[in-house]
Parts: C-alpha cells; structure tokens; sequence
C-alpha cells in the first residue's frame, strides 16, 4: 500500500480578538490611527519620500505600546496568540520565551500595495485587521520553495490549497494573522476606494536574563 506524507508544513494562524470589549478596542484602534496619520509628521515624510500611498508608522515610531493604551491592550491579546501558535509549532526555546519586538500600522490607500517580503530577525510575525472595506485587497503567502523549483511545471488553476504556489487569505476586521518570520509574502493592489487599516508586529526571543 502506497503513502504520501505531508512534510515540512508551512503554517498560517487564522484567529480573532477574543474576550468581551474586542469590538470596542478595535474602534479604540481606529481612532488612535486617525490620530496618528495627522500628526506623526516624520512618518508622513517617509510616506512620501517612499512613494507610500497612505500612512505608515513603520519607519517613524518605536513606541505605539508605550505611547497610547489602545496598542498596550491589543498587544496582551497578541500575547495569548502567539503562545498558542507557538504550541503548535514545537520549538524547542531552551527555556526563553517570546517577545514583542515593534509593532506598526498600515493605512493602505486606494491602488496602494505592499511589495513582497519577509521579516528578518524575527521568529514570529503577523497583522491585526481594524479595517478591510469591500474590494480591499488579501494578504498573499508564496510557497518558499519557489525559488528552488527549477524545471516543475506550474499549478493546475484547480491545485489544492497545499499545493498552490500562492495562496490569498482575506481577512475581515478583527482578524489576528501569524506566520513564521521567513515566509514571503506581499498585498496586491488596493482595489478599494476606502483604506484598509492594519497593525503589523514581529515577535523574538526574548534575552536572557543574566543569572
């Protein structure tokens, strides 16, 4: 009898906010956004020197979790995310745990998009939705062998969700993303005329402390 196994599984964690006041923390967030896209000055600068279309935190501000309570809240919730997608991943973290290491919010315009990518130095990385219109655009994970495929035929447009070179995952507004660091992955086209709000994070070790 023949067997196929299904090995080196590349995983993607697909949750919500859980807990009562979840919706009322995700209006908290849009406000504190808008805030923010007013008047982060230097973020509105990189925007444009980068030909970012929206606003972003990413190269202007370190500190969200500190700085305003709505981004402390939502990290205790990302806290309990990560450690169940952690579980199911079987590191082996020889004691050490996991931290957040910076977190950023995406106001994706209409026809902005984000190239693709990955996020180096970190374990962990992923995106909570605070606002996904109609028409906005998915998030898109790349199979990371593709570099490495040399003469194999492309997909059936019918190929199986594991066997498909790009999968598409399209959040709603409250959804909490996580993958591994290393997977690449991109944001096609905004083809909405409202924005699509988003936070994105990456977790690392945490150092160890000193004994």
């Amino acid at each position: 009898m023949s067997t196929i196994d299904h090995l080196f599984i590349t995983k993607i964690y697909n949750s919500r906010l859980r807990g009562r006041g979840t919706k009322i923390l995700n209006d908290h967030l849009m406000q504190a956004i808008a805030v923010l896209s007013q008047d982060d000055t230097a973020g509105q600068r990189w925007c444009k020197a980068n030909a970012y279309k929206g606003y972003t935190s990413y190269a202007s501000l370190d500190d969200l979790v500190w700085r305003m309570p709505e981004f402390h809240a939502l990290k205790l919730h990302l806290d309990d995310h990560i450690a169940t997608f952690l579980a199911d991943l079987d590191y082996d973290l020889d004691g050490q745990t996991l931290e957040l290491d910076n977190l950023w919010v995406n106001v994706l315009a209409s026809e902005g998009a984000h190239a693709a990518h990955i996020h180096p130095h970190s374990i962990i990385s992923g995106t909570y939705y605070v606002a996904v219109p109609k028409g906005a655009a998915a998030i898109r994970f790349e199979d990371p062998r593709l570099s490495m495929m040399m003469a194999a035929p492309v997909r059936r447009k019918d190929a199986r969700l594991e066997n498909r070179t790009f999968v598409s995952v399209q959040p709603k507004a409250g959804t909490v993303l996580l993958w591994e660091s290393w997977l690449r992955h991109d944001v096609p086209t905004n083809q909405s005329t409202a924005e699509r709000i988003s936070i994105s994070f990456n977790y690392r070790l945490a150092p160890k402390t000193p004994v």
